[in-house]
């Protein structure tokens, strides 16, 4: 795709392959990978390239739309909605073959009287707190289900497999629990999973034969002290350019609210992504971006579309340079999320659509 707007992310592919290569060494070839590209694959819309995910059986979403969207591009092997959807979407799952997770009795209710053959996983709830049967409560759940929905998989979430050893051993023995109730009824099961990024990268008796990497797949850690862990790289950069210049005297106001005011006489740089694009206003007045080899400072508020900075220090300077923002060595995803009180999940998620996305090998 060709690029007009200055301001763009560049994903590598080939540092992703990387990262899918040490992911799946890291669980070993008896576990398959179900890449997480919901929100857009986390903002870099890896999910919009067929060549990608054509390297993957299975792929999880985060919801049906997400889902058909696939299937409209595509990809024609399994998809897996990771929250239960609504009574409201089952043509649509019926009819793109989506497999979803469920674990209400009405949602299965309301599978069973449209009467079409559907798969789906049983999602049981282990302490995250959010959605999920009991695990006491499996046997009375798949015992309820009609005979045309056919389960494929068992699977759970872990909260806090990051920070919180003896809680995610509570949850998995009690996923597990759930698991041996489920094969005593069913016999053996397509798929059982309850690893995430974190846990598949501390806990390998949380691999079972599945495993869920989201942002890990995108080189980004989800934790602090990972480098022994796994070999990450960082597939995204976000860069835009300088595209107006001028010198003002001092006294000159900078941006909305007169929020800053040279204190002496200032070349400008204006460039063109704004908080429209997930550039937030906290980075206003004084966050410094990375232009020509030198950190410069933001000055004035983050506009919608656009922020200056003082550029006075780069004597060569010229419209057209380019603006790095974030390229994960002189300036990090992780910097920008600890100055918003964020993770780094949020900050790469939230960059806009109108942002486009370049993909390099």
């Amino acid at each position: 795709m060709e690029i007009t707007r200055p301001t763009f992310m560049e994903i590598n592919l080939n540092d992703f392959e990387h990262n899918v290569k040490q992911i799946q060494n890291k669980v070993g070839i008896g576990v398959k990978l179900m890449p997480v590209i919901k929100a857009n694959g986390y903002g870099t819309y890896i999910n919009q390239r067929l060549d990608v995910l054509n390297m993957f059986d299975i792929v999880a979403v985060a919801c049906v739309d997400e889902g058909v969207y696939l299937r409209s591009i595509g990809y024609e092997k399994e998809i897996f909605v990771l929250n239960q959807p609504y009574e409201s979407e089952i043509e649509k799952i019926i009819e793109n073959k989506i497999v979803v997770g469920i674990s209400s009795y009405g949602f299965a209710e309301a599978l069973a009287k449209n009467g079409a053959d559907v798969s789906i996983h049983v999602e049981v709830g282990t302490g995250m707190g959010r959605t999920g049967i009991h695990p006491h409560k499996m046997k009375e759940y798949l015992e309820a289900l009609s005979s045309n929905i056919k389960v494929e998989g068992i699977y759970t979430h872990l909260s806090s497999p990051d920070i919180d050893d003896e809680y995610t051993k509570k949850q998995l023995k009690s996923f597990n629990i759930a698991v041996d109730t489920a094969k005593e009824i069913l016999g053996e099961i397509k798929y059982i999973h309850a690893g995430a990024s974190n846990a598949l990268l501390n806990y390998p008796e949380s691999h079972f034969n599945l495993v869920r990497p989201g942002l890990i797949l995108y080189g980004y850690p989800s934790e602090d002290k990972i480098e022994n862990k796994i070999d990450l790289r960082p597939i995204a950069k976000l860069k835009s350019k300088v595209t107006f210049l001028k010198t003002v005297d001092v006294g000159t106001s900078i941006g909305y609210s007169r929020s800053f005011v040279t204190d002496k006489e200032t070349k400008v740089a204006t460039i063109p992504i704004g908080y429209a694009d997930g550039f937030r206003r906290t980075f206003s007045n004084g966050w410094k971006v990375l232009i020509n080899g030198v950190k410069v400072p933001i000055i004035g508020k983050v506009c919608m579309d656009s922020f200056m900075a003082d550029v006075s220090e780069i004597a060569d300077i010229k419209v057209g340079d380019e603006v790095i923002i974030w390229d994960n060595e002189n300036i990090t995803l992780e910097e920008l999320a600890e100055k918003c009180d964020t993770i780094n999940y949020e900050i790469l998620c939230t960059i806009g659509n109108r942002v486009p996305r370049m993909f390099i090998k």
